[in-house]
């Protein structure tokens, strides 16, 4: 929780090169700046592989990689380490919770052109017993929908869509790639559309322009504006017990009916649960002649991370 710390001591007092954070550097060959003197593990800064900027990832698969290249090296054999993109998993209790790639916030550090869905997924098919939900975080490029990163909480699954994430932004696999994967389906292990799948299809309509997206912390600036119409496609039921500040109750099945109460020359936002009706409501409205957008995560990510954020 407060980090890791390069015990580098040795190498330092060797009079070895390292960075301002006390990491080792070393070249591909897993040489430090002295030739013959050879480093690898949590304690060597290294190339992270979807930025190709120096980093320091201390994890147990990247150190055993950089030993066999080490070790390949020092027997004659040319081999070089190109990199990690940090795929790691942690349980917490009966939640598991992974990543691989850039976060966010390195994203927004560097400046990057990204763009981000999340997506509330089954484990496996909702009619087959005992499924249990997982949430998606991938970031991709606004440009091509190369896929940047990803992250994935859960009970149940949340393993096995990772690693798939994680071999796309080694490759560079873009979302419309990830649609096109033959992932393995039967219901009690998935659906026919796998949650990555889902993941590449909510991308690449983003890429295509065929619908646009707000989230969940520009929600409240929304209520404040008042050139903006502000729908929640939900049931009046669900939109009872708790709802958005300043959305008003428009639900889905009743939504054709009402388009000609709506103001085409306004921007609309639309909410539902988790992302899937109002996605279902904003193509309605597009087509339409609206300029419509659906909050990804919907009411269900808003409601999380506000109350966790108390």
């Amino acid at each position: 929780s407060i980090g890791v710390r390069p015990d580098s001591l040795l190498a330092k007092n060797a009079g070895l090169k390292t960075n301002e954070r006390g990491g080792i550097v070393v070249d591909k060959r897993q040489r430090t700046s002295d030739e013959n003197i050879y480093a690898v593990g949590d304690a060597v800064e290294i190339v992270d592989y979807a930025t190709k900027l120096p980093a320091m990832i201390p994890l147990a698969a990247p150190a055993n990689k950089q030993a066999r290249v080490a070790a390949n090296d020092i027997c004659g054999i040319c081999d070089e380490y190109e990199g990690s993109i940090g795929t790691s998993i942690l349980k917490v209790f009966d939640v598991t919770v992974a990543t691989a790639g850039l976060n966010e916030r390195t994203a927004q550090n560097l400046g990057l052109a990204y763009d981000k869905v999340f997506l509330l997924a089954p484990d496996h098919a909702t009619y087959y017993p005992d499924a249990k939900s997982m949430w998606l975080k991938v970031l991709f490029e606004k440009e091509n929908g190369r896929i940047l990163g990803a992250q994935v909480v859960g009970p149940a699954g949340v393993d096995k869509r990772l690693d798939v994430l994680a071999v796309a932004i080694r490759v560079g696999l873009t979302a419309s790639d990830l649609i096109e994967l033959d992932l393995a389906y039967a219901p009690p292990y998935s659906s026919a559309k796998d949650p990555v799948n889902m993941v590449g299809l909510m991308a690449e309509n983003l890429v295509k322009g065929l619908v646009k997206q707000f989230h969940w912390d520009e929600v409240d600036k929304l209520a404040e504006n008042k050139g903006a119409q502000l729908v929640d496609v939900r049931g009046a039921g669900e939109f009872e017990k708790g709802h958005l500040p300043g959305f008003v109750n428009v639900p889905l099945k009743t939504l054709r009916e009402n388009v000609s109460k709506l103001d085409p020359q306004k921007p609309i936002y639309l909410n539902c649960e988790a992302g899937l009706r109002s996605y279902y409501a904003a193509r309605i409205l597009i087509q339409n002649g609206f300029d419509a957008y659906y909050l990804s995560g919907g009411y269900r990510l808003y409601s999380l991370i506000k109350n966790d954020l108390k």
